[in-house]
């Protein structure tokens, strides 16, 4: 059974930053791709940036690139969102994903993040 617990969400004016990160437990932390995904007030749960289990393969949406980096440190069983220039639209509940042996099945708690403009 694999968990994962986010943290470092909050709020912060517009043009600012953040860095997220999602600690993981159970499983091989390794052998799984992990992602963030995000929710606003009604609106469908979107994945904004997913990084393969070795960290080769990275993937941002295009309404985050150049602004939002993910990566991850296996040893340290955890996966990190660096978000800069932060924008109103950006304000959501972040969720850490993991795919393990499939497509993406576990989900953490959520963070909130709220940008004020």
């Amino acid at each position: 059974q694999v968990q994962l617990v986010e943290s470092g969400g909050g709020l912060v004016q517009a043009g600012g930053s953040l860095r997220l990160s999602c600690a993981a437990s159970g499983g091989t932390f390794s052998s799984y791709a992990t992602g963030w995904a995000r929710q606003a007030p009604g609106k469908e749960r979107e994945f904004v940036a997913t990084i393969s289990r070795s960290g080769v393969t990275i993937y941002h949406v295009n309404s985050v690139k150049g602004r939002f980096t993910i990566s991850r440190d296996n040893a340290k069983r955890t996966v990190y969102l660096q978000m800069n220039n932060l924008k109103s639209e950006d304000t959501a509940v972040y969720y850490c994903a993991a795919a393990v042996a499939g497509p993406y099945n576990y989900w953490g708690q959520g963070t909130q993040v709220t940008v004020s403009s």
